[in-house]
């Protein structure tokens, strides 16, 4: 049964590992990053109180990011995908707020169709000048009341 809670300083290194699993797993994804710095930036967004994990038995499966309006991260690991995982840790980052914005890439257009379901809209559109990554992004924006 997965459980959703807040992230532990202790979770950094499985949450570190998801990133560094969908950056590794992904084509299009420059690794500009090493897994040590994956791992240390998993531990600064828990240590600033951002991050909620699916943990499922002990094991963390997903992670989410969000401060404020601001969602800065939101990542399933490869095996637990498909589960509505995803889905979960979205609704309840919706049910905190009445307004989400975030970011995603291009080439990603997984998730682009995931938000669009979600009832995010699309803003802005960016050649990726503003991203550490320099990868075409789009943000998206979410309402209350608008899905």
């Amino acid at each position: 049964m997965t459980v959703f809670r807040p992230a532990h300083p202790t979770d950094a290194g499985a949450v570190g590992a998801i990133l560094s699993g969908f950056i590794d797993g992904t084509d299009w994804m420059p690794r500009i990053h090493t897994r040590a710095e994956d791992l240390s930036f998993a531990g600064h967004m828990i240590e600033r109180g951002w991050v909620t994990v699916a943990d499922d038995g002990g094991q963390v499966r997903a992670f989410s990011a969000r401060s404020g309006a601001d969602v800065h991260a939101l990542y399933v690991d490869k095996r637990a995908q498909g589960q509505g995982i995803g889905t979960d840790l979205l609704a309840r980052m919706q049910a905190a707020t009445a307004h989400l914005t975030l970011w995603t890439f291009q080439a990603n257009t997984g998730a682009q169709r995931f938000y669009l379901r979600h009832g995010f809209a699309e803003m802005e559109r960016t050649d990726g000048a503003r991203n550490d990554e320099g990868l075409p992004d789009i943000r998206y924006d979410w309402r209350k009341g608008n899905t």
